[in-house]
């Protein structure tokens, strides 16, 4: 928890004001008041102004209870993986694998033959029903393609597989979004605590800079010392400026991680800086990690794919049976026809596609051999990162934040006093206003290494 002193509004109290009309009989009342003298006119004037008085407290009430929607990290993340369209766009990818898997299970349509031959269309006087009979031939037939080699279930597995490592692929995306979005959202936390520090350390050092005129204007100090002193009430000034400026980006990164739609433009955050420890062994975060990432998993899952594409490309080395069936009509004669066709494998048996899938086989093997090494790095980096942030933490619980707001108000008090020089209290008041923005940044770096582990482990949950 950051300690931090009392804190400074600087709201407008009539913000919430509004015009407010009163009504006919309310004037007539009121002008009534206005007319009676003494003890009458002040209790008719009470009843006439009540219920104005009651509708404001009603209406400051209610803009003070009606702040603007406000969401903790668990629903950033909610928000950002039902809205982000980065994702919405990577998920249509599953419908897409899975259309494709029906485009594979469906089987070759059967094909219609028909024709007319020595039809006299040119010579008309010939065109008789014994020409027809007795010259003319009609055809009608129906061919199909019996697929070798277990083509239609090769295709089937081989859609079925790359349906799965997109799925995985899906997942694997939603990991890094939950990371980014974590990870955004700590800044906006960071970007707030920062602004409440300035604002807070604004209106201290705002009395220093008042008690510094009356000073001034008593002979106690130089002119030299209270030009110093209000320059410096500058460097205040836009440190605030500064941190309002990064608040806005902060939450408008979030919003663009979320989706414009998921949330209002006035929007805030739950939540703040804080350091909670945690006892954790490398080796069960790797072992967890090998387990449930999910860019392993779909290399892991890559490599079936392949070996099935190879099991396709064997199959369609197989050449197709094709039958047919005819029926003839000739010279008042009906006659069936069975005819059968098939592609003899002396040039093309498919060996380069069958060449190439087998490779790819081998490809998949060292990207899910890379993938893995790729993941104990990760792991190993941000379990480092974790301890050393929360070492850095420790080192300023430990003591050095108590000794530079003390030494602070120390140098503060004996200045106000004329025990201290100008120099040294604008000396200690750097030193503790460096202290307590770094100390805030160690606290968001350690709770961004505490979400770095969980994205390289690939759970939200730490065991």
């Amino acid at each position: 928890m950051i300690a931090s002193r009392k804190m400074v509004s600087t709201g407008s109290p009539r913000s919430w004001l509004k015009p407010y009309k009163l009504n006919t009989k309310q004037v007539r009342t009121a002008r009534r008041a206005l007319s009676l003298k003494g003890k009458g006119r002040r209790v008719l004037a009470f009843c006439a102004l009540l219920p104005l008085t009651l509708l404001l407290l009603a209406q400051s009430g209610v803009a003070q209870s009606s702040p603007a929607v406000r969401i903790d990290l668990g629903q950033a993340i909610q928000l950002a993986l039902s809205h982000n369209h980065a994702v919405l766009a990577q998920q249509t990818l599953i419908s897409q694998s899975r259309a494709e898997e029906i485009t594979a299970s469906l089987r070759p349509n059967p094909v219609f033959l028909t024709d007319a031959l020595f039809i006299p269309l040119f010579s008309p006087s010939s065109l008789n029903a014994g020409v027809l009979d007795n010259i003319s031939e009609f055809d009608a037939g129906v061919s199909y393609t019996i697929e070798r080699g277990h083509k239609r279930q090769a295709r089937v597995r081989a859609a079925r597989d790359q349906t799965t490592v997109t799925t995985t692929q899906l997942t694997d995306a939603q990991r890094v979004l939950t990371f980014n979005v974590a990870q955004q959202f700590i800044s906006v936390l960071l970007a707030k605590s920062t602004l409440q520090f300035t604002q807070q350390d604004l209106a201290s050092f705002q009395d220093t800079t008042n008690i510094s005129a009356a000073q001034y204007k008593a002979g106690d100090i130089s002119e030299g010392d209270f030009l110093k002193t209000k320059l410096q009430l500058l460097q205040f000034q836009t440190d605030v400026s500064s941190a309002q400026v990064t608040l806005i980006q902060a939450l408008a990164g979030l919003r663009q991680l979320m989706g414009y739609d998921a949330v209002p433009a006035n929007y805030d955050v739950i939540g703040e800086l804080n350091y909670i420890p945690v006892q954790l062994s490398l080796m069960d975060l790797e072992a967890n990690a090998l387990r449930l990432r999910p860019d392993l998993l779909a290399a892991k899952q890559g490599i079936t794919a392949a070996d099935s594409q190879y099991g396709l490309a064997r199959a369609n080395g197989k050449r197709d049976l094709t039958l047919q069936a005819n029926y003839t009509h000739v010279s008042l004669l009906n006659s069936a026809s069975l005819f059968g066709s098939i592609e003899i494998p002396i040039f093309d048996r498919n060996q380069g596609e069958i060449a190439r899938t087998h490779y790819a086989i081998t490809q998949s093997q060292e990207t899910e051999e890379a993938t893995q090494d790729q993941v104990l790095t990760d792991v190993k980096d941000a379990y480092a990162s974790v301890q050393t942030n929360g070492q850095v933490v420790q080192l300023y619980r430990s003591g050095y934040l108590n000794e530079s707001q003390q030494s602070r108000d120390i140098s503060e008090y004996a200045y106000r006093r004329g025990a201290a020089s100008l120099l040294d209290f604008l000396d200690a008041e750097r030193s503790y206003r460096a202290t307590e923005l770094a100390y805030r940044q160690a606290l968001a770096a350690y709770m961004t290494s505490i979400e770095q582990l969980k994205e390289a482990v690939g759970t939200r949950t730490l065991p």
